[in-house]
């Protein structure tokens, strides 16, 4: 969703006195690593040069690292181990700005400061919006004298009014819309929770080129709800108060166990490589676990990344139905990161790291605090067995179960979304989305359930308040290179087998079956009608066993999209129609809904790369994993939602030769407190 004018992001102040690690702050440089500041001035610098005739100001939509050709980067990485002076490949920025009313897409060398490419985009969509024109267009409303008459007659004062900015959509139109947006408002007066007070029905349309309100229309008067309740804040709680908990310090007396230099972070077996994107957030790449029997690191991940994020109401009212946002695409999952609380959004032992995006005049602004990286110890249990069977000895052997976590949260509007990447000992790679924050409401006429004798698409919550049923589905680009970059897709189907004859008292038993997708129509599945292990092996490895070495697709929570695929909304949203595709490696494919989302028609997505139905055995490949959520609101989301989470992991499957973590001791400095335990309990 989108952002208030009041509330619009400004990371150019230095947050705390914490110690902030800039990405990319190292002597030398990564091919990988995020642009850095001087890099974000010289690619505005290079892009106003070659358009010194321009009649408008060039506004900078999306300011990103151009991904270096990865067979180059691979070669770079082997020959950078036994000669460092080697070159790295040459180091880009791709760049979307809209010049004299027109999308320009760029290529940006910054190793000669020149323009490599500069194309104008002729087709559907339009890029990512700006923080700058959301604002801007939010203001505009408060200058418009009908307008200012809705609210009179509504009763409401100016100075308590937030609004924000919404895409549009589309809804079958042939002709282009131009870059618009509409504007909802919301009232304050008594609470900061501005989410759960709407000004319904009032719809303002602004065009962002000429910067100004073509349409307004007043259609008709819904109470606002209550502000009594709905504010969140610690310190306007009023009792009585839940249990007290006493508190609870994570200790690291020798220090922590990661390193992190520039962007590259080692810790126990893993090696890899954390840059930041103004459209998708976190990317994590090059991650390799060390093999102690083969005495060397092995490549799992090329690169990962939230590459989408679908969130569509259901609300079909006049100022509700276009509401179906593409948070990525349209709004940026790394513009609108925050910066994490110390000991509230990370614990005590976590380590911060900071970033850089452009602002619309393609400036760097500074975000401190978006990444935290701690080591995580839950009192989970790695591995454990007690052996009774050998008298009189009881043998237990028992193995923490330690991790390391990158967290990253972005606040897209109403939602917080909290985002974590964790490394487990055992060779795992669990991805975890923690949904949280406030839901989008709609003002009503109703107090009681048993007034309402309509379709009002929501719960109520509270009095005049509805709470919209909504869907988030969170699509990943998973870019395995299991121990090399040739892999195929296995699908392992459990199927029960009836044993027919006299040679078992059984009668039945299930067994795997194995199939290998030849081409991505083999490899898209709908999660949740079958049992089946999903695997990415190599067929060039095997164990000693003989088996092809893997990892494996540990889906979380399953949804899938419930509207029909003829419905605008989800002919642009097609690539969630499956939990899984598999596509063959494409540089140019990494963003799910198409590179213009904002008014997109869907005709250059996932779903339409994979309709070439390419060949995807044995290849170079790419895994792209889709979760989501039905979200049916409760009262127990109002104000202000627990957070609820999902997730996957990626496990080994025949990676290794025996259990990687057999000979891992336990962390060798326990600290006991100090207390015993007795027949009768804890003293």
């Amino acid at each position: 969703m989108a952002h208030s004018s009041k509330i619009f992001c400004c990371f150019s102040f230095l947050f705390s006195t914490l110690s902030i690690i800039p990405l990319s702050h190292q002597l030398e440089q990564h091919p990988l690593d995020s642009l850095t500041p001087n890099e974000f001035i010289r690619v505005q610098a290079i892009v106003n040069q070659s358009h010194p005739t321009t009649t408008n100001d060039i506004t900078f939509q999306y300011i990103g690292l151009n991904e270096p050709d990865k067979q180059a980067l691979i070669s770079w990485l082997q020959n950078h181990r036994t000669t460092p002076i080697t070159a790295p490949p040459p180091r880009q920025a791709f760049v979307i700005a809209r010049i004299n009313h027109q999308t320009h897409e760029l290529v940006v060398d910054l190793l000669y400061d020149n323009i490599v490419s500069d194309h104008i985009h002729h087709g559907f969509g339009y890029p990512l919006l700006t923080f700058e024109e959301q604002n801007g267009a939010s203001q505009l409303v408060f200058n418009h004298a009908p307008f200012l008459a809705a609210l009179n007659k509504r009763g409401l004062k100016v100075a308590e009014v937030i609004c924000e900015t919404f895409a549009i959509g589309w809804f079958g139109e042939t002709k282009q819309n131009g870059r618009v947006v509409k504007v909802m408002c919301y009232y304050l007066d008594g609470t900061v929770n501005l989410y759960m007070r709407p000004i319904e029905a009032i719809t303002v349309t602004v065009d962002l080129e000429a910067m100004k309100i073509t349409h307004f229309r007043d259609r008709l008067v819904v109470p606002v709800p209550k502000a009594a309740g709905t504010d969140y804040r610690e310190s306007e709680q009023k009792e009585p108060f839940g249990p007290e908990l006493k508190g609870i310090t994570v200790v690291q007396p020798d220090g922590p166990s990661f390193i992190i230099d520039g962007s590259r972070v080692r810790w126990a077996n893993w090696d890899f490589h954390l840059s930041f994107d103004a459209r998708v957030g976190p990317i994590v790449s090059l991650a390799s676990i060390y093999d102690t029997e083969k005495q060397e690191f092995r490549r799992v991940m090329y690169r990962g990344f939230v590459s989408e994020l679908f969130v569509p109401y259901m609300d079909l009212t006049e100022e509700w139905y276009y509401r179906t946002f593409f948070d990525a695409g349209e709004y940026g999952y790394g513009l609108c990161a925050v910066p994490l609380e110390p000991l509230r959004d990370c614990p005590a032992n976590a380590v911060y790291m900071g970033a850089y995006v452009a602002a619309q005049n393609g400036m760097p602004i500074e975000m401190p605090n978006v990444f935290c990286i701690f080591e995580r110890n839950a009192g989970d249990v790695m591995w454990r067995h007690t052996e009774t069977m050998i008298p009189p000895d009881l043998i237990t052997e028992v193995r923490p179960d330690m991790s390391l976590v990158v967290r990253m949260v972005s606040t897209v509007g109403n939602y917080d979304y909290i985002n974590d990447w964790e490394f487990k000992q055992i060779g795992s790679i669990k991805v975890t989305v923690g949904l949280t924050g406030l839901l989008e409401v709609r003002g009503s006429k109703y107090t009681h359930k048993d007034q309402i004798d309509e379709e009002v698409y929501g719960t109520l919550l509270a009095e005049n308040t509805l709470g919209a049923y909504h869907d988030h589905f969170i699509t990943y680009h998973l870019d395995l290179d299991v121990d090399g970059e040739s892999n195929s897709f296995v699908k392992s189907k459990l199927q029960t087998v009836k044993v027919t004859d006299q040679t078992s008292p059984r009668k039945s038993y299930w067994k795997v079956v194995s199939e290998t997708a030849k081409t991505e129509s083999d490899a898209k599945i709908k999660l949740g009608s079958d049992s089946a292990e999903l695997l990415v092996v190599n067929p060039n490895k095997r164990t000693k066993m003989g088996n092809f070495v893997g990892y494996r697709l540990i889906p979380g929570s399953v949804a899938s999209p419930l509207m029909t695929d003829d419905d605008y909304p989800q002919i642009r949203a097609a690539f969630t129609e499956y939990n899984v595709w598999v596509t063959p490696y494409n540089k140019s494919e990494k963003w799910a809904g198409g590179i213009y989302i904002d008014q997109s028609r869907g005709d250059d997505t996932l779903a339409t790369w994979t309709s070439r139905n390419r060949r995807i055995e044995n290849k170079d490949i790419v895994l792209w994993y889709t979760l989501g959520f039905h979200h049916v609101p409760y009262q127990e989301d109002f104000p202000l939602m627990p957070t609820i989470s999902t997730g996957f992991e990626l496990r080994p499957a025949n990676f290794f030769e025996y259990n990687p973590v057999l000979k891992v001791k336990g962390p060798s400095n326990v600290r006991w407190p100090n207390c015993s335990v007795s027949s009768s309990g804890l003293k």
